[in-house]
């Protein structure tokens, strides 16, 4: 028998609008109980138009209730912290956007909270999800190129005139805490280490202002002496987004695979010449919801932890640093 599981909505956004209530549907049992906005009209026509029920301006109203069992946070990066926990006081299981919070103590605090309420708190990085970088992360894993030696990440697009709100004010910290966080979640993933050192530069003033970064170009140097370049931005029309890794015997290519659709192809060159991988595409964010829904109900891990989120954002926030001080910096994470 289908176990269900309620969730509630904290914040009404184009994200939940776009991805997440589709996906939390096609879970078996999984149901959107309610929404939060704090715009009461903003709310009542998001609840009518997506066949939610209930809708409401109270944080405590909806995690009072007790047929939601989980909840989805898309708010202001700057709530995410009060509303995590909050929601693990609740008993709520999270899913939190990225970055879990502004500040690495911030994040932190959510990790402890749930854990001490031994709620399951996992963190939105939907790239590691895409049926490419598992692929991606497979022959690095089972050693298809040799040992690493250096890779790139591009992943500059256009920010659409619908989107260029909180993104480009210190809201919501620009393109590094929005866009390369992800990069940087992604290689996590695909190394299974972190970095220990990066260095940063950034642009300003395409479609942010006030010193908020719309492009970077940042180098990450991970164990074993391995570098990896990222190149990410708002304000490219047209450009491709794609990883190469690059190893002692060969190379690794993904292309148009830093997208949130099912898309892309992996490739493999080596002495042999290039030969594409097959894959089997399936949408990234109901991988997502699929794996939290088994660890809720005591059935493995999350595909990003809240401790991923916390060591993606203790990075990127580091890339800021290196950005304002013109400096290595040396990574320590929690």
């Amino acid at each position: 028998m289908t176990r269900p599981t309620g969730w509630g909505l904290i914040g009404a956004s184009n994200v939940a609008r776009e991805w997440i209530i589709d996906a939390i549907r096609a879970q078996p049992g999984g149901e959107v109980r309610a929404v939060l906005s704090s715009d009461e009209a903003r709310g009542a026509a998001f609840a009518q138009a997506h066949g939610i029920a209930s809708h409401t301006t109270s944080l405590q109203a909806l995690l009072s209730r007790p047929d939601i069992d989980a909840v989805y946070i898309s708010t202001n990066n700057s709530l995410h912290r009060e509303q995590t926990i909050a929601a693990a006081r609740a008993g709520k299981h999270v899913m939190c956007e990225k970055p879990l919070a502004l500040s690495v103590e911030d994040a932190t605090d959510m990790v402890q909270a749930c854990n001490h309420a031994r709620v399951v708190l996992a963190t939105n990085h939907h790239l590691r999800n895409a049926a490419t970088h598992i692929a991606m992360h497979g022959m690095i894993e089972d050693g298809r190129i040799g040992g690493l030696i250096a890779a790139r990440v591009f992943h500059a697009n256009f920010l659409a005139a619908t989107l260029q709100g909180w993104r480009v004010n210190d809201q919501g910290g620009g393109v590094i805490l929005d866009s390369t966080i992800h990069d940087i979640d992604t290689l996590r993933f695909l190394f299974d280490a972190d970095p220990t050192s990066v260095f940063c530069m950034t642009q300003s003033g395409r479609l942010a202002r006030d010193g908020i970064a719309d492009g970077v170009m940042a180098v990450l140097r991970f164990p074993g002496d391995v570098l990896v370049q990222i190149h990410g931005g708002y304000t490219v029309p047209y450009a491709p987004g794609g990883i190469e890794i690059m190893g002692e015997r060969g190379v690794i290519i993904g292309r148009d695979c830093m997208s949130q659709r099912p898309i892309g192809s992996v490739a493999v060159r080596t002495s042999d010449g290039e030969h594409e991988i097959q894959l089997k595409h399936h949408n990234l964010y109901h991988r997502a919801f699929e794996l939290f829904t088994a660890a809720i109900h005591g059935g493995g891990r999350p595909a990003a932890t809240g401790e991923d989120g916390v060591a993606s954002l203790a990075i990127a926030l580091a890339l800021r640093e290196s950005a304002r001080t013109g400096r290595e910096i040396g990574i320590k994470l929690p």
